[in-house]
C-alpha cells in the first residue's frame, strides 16, 4: 500500500471486548511496527478514551478516544460479549459508517462481524465470525454470505475474521498486504506464533 502519511492502525476496544481478539492483532501489529521500515503506528481506542474491562475482567487503558484518534489506514474492529450492546447503539454504528468512507480498511475479529453487520457494512459481502456466531450474523442481515470454514476472509476494504485466535492470522494476513509476506513470516517468527495445535 503506497501512502503519502504514515501508516495508522487503531484497534478499538469496548466493555466486553475478548481479551485475545484485540491483544493478538495488537502483538503481530506492534511486532510489525518494530521491524518494519514503514513504522507503522498502532495505537488502541475507546469511545471516550476511558479504561475498558475486558470479557474475563482483563483491564485496558487505550491510547486515546475515538475523538481524537484521527485518520486511519485499517481499523481493526475485536469481538466479545461487548458486542451485542454495540449492535443496537444507533450513534456507535453511524460512527462505524463514518469510519468505513475515510478508512481504507477495517477488519474484524470473531463477534466484531456482528457490528459491521448491524452497521450494514457487510451487506452480500462474503463474510467470517466465531463459529457460534453464525446465526446472529444471519439475523442481522441475511445477505451476508456467510463462509464457515475460512480463517479470514478479504473482500478488499473489510476483512472479517473467526473467533479468537484467528484474529492472529488475520493481522499477519494484514502485514503481507500492507507490506510483504517476507515481513509477515519474520513478524511469526518474532513472536514464535505457529498455528499448530498441540492437542
Amino acid at each position: 500500500m503506497t501512502t503519502t502519511r504514515p501508516l495508522r492502525v487503531g484497534l478499538f476496544c469496548f466493555d466486553g471486548t475478548e481479551e485475545l481478539d484485540l491483544v493478538g492483532p495488537w502483538e503481530v501489529l506492534t511486532a510489525w511496527a518494530a521491524v518494519s521500515p514503514l513504522r507503522p503506528q498502532v495505537l488502541t481506542f475507546s469511545a471516550d478514551g476511558a479504561p475498558v474491562r475486558c470479557a474475563k475482567g482483563l483491564r485496558l487503558l487505550p491510547d486515546t478516544s475515538a475523538e481524537q484518534i484521527g485518520s486511519l489506514h485499517v481499523l481493526v474492529y475485536p469481538g466479545g460479549a461487548g458486542t451485542r450492546p454495540l449492535c443496537i447503539d444507533h450513534e456507535h454504528l453511524a460512527w462505524l459508517r463514518a469510519q468505513r468512507v475515510t478508512t481504507p480498511v477495517i477488519a474484524s475479529v470473531c463477534t466484531g462481524a456482528l457490528v459491521l453487520a448491524a452497521a450494514g457494512l457487510l451487506a452480500g459481502r462474503p463474510a467470517t465470525t466465531h463459529w457460534a456466531a453464525f446465526d446472529e450474523l444471519a439475523a442481522l442481515d441475511g445477505s451476508v454470505l456467510a463462509d464457515r470454514e475460512a480463517r479470514y476472509v478479504d473482500d478488499g476494504d473489510v476483512i472479517t475474521s473467526a473467533g479468537v485466535s484467528a484474529g492472529i492470522d488475520m493481522a499477519l494476513h494484514l502485514v503481507a498486504r500492507l507490506e510483504d509476506v517476507a515481513t509477515a513470516r519474520a513478524v511469526r517468527r518474532e513472536i514464535q506464533y505457529d498455528p499448530a495445535p498441540p492437542v
